[in-house]
């Protein structure tokens, strides 16, 4: 058996999201404006997916966005730390130009592709070798009527949904990143079938326009002088 319908949904905006820093594993809270959208966005995804289940990573972004979702809809929320976003090394806390200077060479290769283990990375296969082991084991129990909706992070979804359509994350890159608060939906193919899942929908949102998402409640408020 396992869960019909799966959903990933990316938390919602942090301070170094704001400030183009790479978050990877730094236990960072959700800003103002991320905690809006995963109020908003925990009613629109409501809307479209109820789930049987919420599972989540447990780092503080994803977990109150998936709190957010779980209030909602009635469900409690499950912590599984496989569900974290990758890890970065010492890159973690770093603007891209920042990165830049201090490792110029293997920013470069990182950039095209390739993998910055030279600074303490993950590789993306171990992401998603993680990703697609945490997410069939919470996806076995249920039916195929039923609805798995995971909390994660955006690298860690991207390098998810490949392995669950059966593509190495190693070496493809076909797959865009999420906005956050934004999801990928998945249906379970027919038994024995190539790949397990099927991708339905990616970077779903709750229907603001995206410079409005991510500006937040005021993005319509004037500038105010002193």
């Amino acid at each position: 058996m396992s869960a019909g319908t799966l959903v990933l949904l990316r938390h919602g905006r942090t301070a170094y999201n704001a400030s183009l820093r790479l978050q990877g594993q730094v236990d960072i809270a959700l800003d103002g404006v991320g905690q809006w959208q995963a109020e908003h966005g925990a009613k629109a995804l409501a809307s479209a997916h109820r789930a049987t289940r919420v599972v989540s990573s447990d780092l503080q972004r994803a977990a109150v966005t998936a709190g957010a979702y779980g209030a909602v809809v009635g469900a409690d929320v499950v912590l599984d730390e496989r569900l974290r976003e990758r890890g970065f090394g010492a890159w973690e806390g770093l603007t891209s130009d920042e990165i830049a200077a201090r490792w110029p060479d293997e920013h470069a290769a990182w950039r095209r592709g390739d993998e910055p283990t030279r600074a303490g990375a993950e590789t993306k296969t171990a992401v998603g070798a993680r990703m697609l082991e945490a997410i069939t084991e919470h996806a076995e129990p249920l039916a195929s009527e039923d609805t798995l909706v995971v909390v994660s992070h955006g690298a860690a979804i991207t390098l998810a949904v490949t392995a669950l359509l059966g593509i190495d994350p190693a070496g493809w890159r076909g797959i865009s990143g999420l906005h956050n608060v934004h999801w990928s939906h998945l249906h379970r193919s027919g038994p024995r079938s190539t790949p397990a899942w099927r991708l339905v929908a990616h970077n779903v949102g709750a229907g603001f326009p995206i410079d409005e998402w991510n500006a937040g409640p005021d993005w319509n408020l004037e500038p105010t002088s002193a």
